[in-house]
């Protein structure tokens, strides 16, 4: 088994880095195959998202690289910085991205990668929450918007009021502004506050932990100072000595009360 490669950040990272680049194909297929220009919308504002993290990921290797231009010119850093451009005729080339998965897996070990991913359950746990979040935050707003869109009464007309929607639900927030109105819209909704909600506080909850939780490499304090070994066994020996000392003082005592008492009963006779 090969080292692992310098190209190769943290798995987890690597491994949330592939699935965004995937879904970002994905979302450059719909934005192509539906013919709504409002529901096509809600893929251009997710794919804006996705732009900035691909943008910080490229920032992110770049000054991280052992050698910025070996990353760059060899690695394709140059296709990153591309592809993180919300243009379309670049984003055809985080297919790169997901090559780079594939080329880092088959170079470290596919199965290493992932028992890597599972070991570090902290990070890969986060990471797994943020990519179900953004996909939650799509597909609820692509399913919103279909639905509603065809109800005159319907408050979430455009493809703003649909993701608006979608993220207020799941942190909770609820500003009530927009709503579904038909009962399939709010079938959706439910579903969506009840993955949203418990999605938005797991994340909640882990952050809190984290922040909380100490340090594993920090050392525990005690309740009292810490000793010296040389210095604890040389303060037994003064101890030892004080009580030699003590009782040599009390035999000396105890000799000459005797000696009084032998005294006193001689005169007393």
């Amino acid at each position: 088994m090969e080292d692992k490669p310098n190209e190769l950040k943290n798995t987890s990272y690597e491994l949330f880095i592939g699935a965004l680049s995937v879904l970002s194909i994905v979302n450059l297929l719909l934005y192509y195959l539906l013919r709504n220009p409002e529901i096509s919308a809600v893929v251009l504002i997710i794919d804006g998202f996705l732009s900035v993290i691909f943008l910080s990921d490229f920032l992110y290797r770049l000054f991280t690289a052992d050698s910025k231009s070996t990353y760059f010119f060899r690695q394709m850093g140059w296709a990153d910085l591309l592809a993180s451009m919300p243009l379309p005729q670049f984003k055809i080339l985080r297919i790169f991205r997901i090559l780079r998965v594939y080329r880092l897996g088959k170079a470290y070990g596919g199965s290493r990668m992932i028992k890597e991913f599972f070991a570090n359950r902290g990070g890969s746990a986060l990471l797994s929450l943020v990519f179900i979040m953004i996909l939650i935050l799509e597909f609820g707003g692509l399913a919103m918007l279909a639905v509603e869109s065809q109800s005159p009464e319907a408050n979430i007309t455009d493809a703003s009021d649909a993701v608006w929607y979608v993220y207020v639900t799941i942190t909770t927030v609820g500003y009530g502004d927009q709503f579904p109105v038909t009962n399939l819209g709010r079938i959706i909704g439910v579903l969506i506050m009840t993955v949203g909600v418990g999605l938005f506080g797991t994340i909640t909850a882990f952050l809190a932990n984290v922040f909380i939780k100490p340090d594993d490499d920090e050392p525990v304090e005690t309740t009292g100072p810490s000793i010296d070994p040389a210095d604890l066994m040389l303060r037994m020996e003064e101890i030892k000595s004080m009580l030699l000392t003590y009782e040599k003082t009390n035999s000396d005592l105890k000799a000459k009360i005797e000696s009084l008492e032998v005294i006193l009963e001689k005169q007393g006779k």
